[in-house]
């Protein structure tokens, strides 16, 4: 009889023991829990302010920045020439380069033919126009192919150069597109390297922009690269010298709302560079 009683003593025991770890282990799971559901609250909070929430977009960026009812295509050409070449280079292409212009058989126009002047040194920059988008530079390229005189002038110039890259371009739609103008006039290029995804930014703010700058018929175009280095924008000015350029920059921090887009777009550049260019005699931007 004595027996039976510790024995049942003893499994009542164990039982009480056995539910007050379960009871403790489950207080604990649950904390554990707890703790851990607060921490991926505070972590999912804390990436959250990192995390740039954009709306979806139907249309690619280049649509609903360019012109959409035209179709031009622009290439942007640097030519960093030997100096010794300087000359020899700028004769061979104002030999050229006018020509294929001229010539209606090729459906592509020369917008500016520079050297720069400050900023890097024995650089030609040529800008082309393609009237007619991708198809039109690939029914230029291959006919290029096919003229001995280019092919010719090709080589030459090859022998000129140290190095030469190129994009291309798109025309941003709240810019001028590029005409003639007569000079003298010196022009300067601002490119600008923008952050990954910040292109639909750069032109709304620029769209407004552009109306500061406008009052000394200084802004010649505005594009945006296709190929290349991508979401790079190039801004081409004209001043009659440098000291009017001073001037008309200047100007522009008068008028309200000027100070507010640098403000807010300089935060989107993580390059910028600034050439000024000398137009060369074949140039239709003198």
């Amino acid at each position: 009889m004595a027996t039976r009683v510790l024995q049942r003593i003893s499994n009542g025991l164990y039982l009480a023991n056995n539910m007050a770890s379960s009871a403790g282990q489950a207080v604990i799971l649950s904390r554990g829990l707890a703790v851990s559901s607060t921490r991926y609250k505070e972590d999912s909070w804390f990436k959250s302010l990192f995390v740039r929430k954009v709306d979806p977009r139907k249309d690619a960026h280049a649509n609903l920045l360019t012109k959409n009812e035209e179709s031009n295509l622009y290439k942007i050409q640097f030519h960093n020439v030997k100096p010794e070449c300087a000359d020899a280079y700028n004769k061979i292409c104002e030999e050229i380069l006018p020509s294929i212009h001229a010539d209606k058989y090729y459906p592509c126009e020369l917008v500016g033919t520079w050297n720069t002047w400050y900023g890097e040194q024995d650089q030609a920059v040529h800008l082309w126009r393609y009237r007619g988008g991708y198809p039109a530079l690939t029914e230029v390229m291959t006919k290029l192919r096919q003229n001995k005189e280019f092919m010719d002038y090709r080589n030459e110039r090859g022998k000129m150069l140290l190095s030469r890259r190129n994009q291309l371009l798109l025309e941003f739609s709240f810019w001028n597109e590029p005409v003639p103008r007569d000079g003298p006039n010196i022009y300067e290029l601002r490119s600008y390297q923008l952050r990954p995804g910040t292109m639909i930014e750069w032109g709304n703010y620029w769209a407004r922009a552009i109306g500061f700058r406008q009052h000394n018929s200084e802004a010649v175009g505005g594009f945006f690269s296709q190929i290349g280095n991508l979401y790079m924008v190039h801004h081409l000015w004209a001043y009659k010298d440098l000291q009017s350029r001073e001037n008309t920059r200047n100007a522009a921090w008068q008028h309200e709302g000027w100070d507010e887009m640098v403000y807010y777009t300089v935060p989107l550049i993580q390059h910028m560079e600034s050439r000024i260019m000398i137009p060369t005699k074949a140039s239709p931007l003198k």
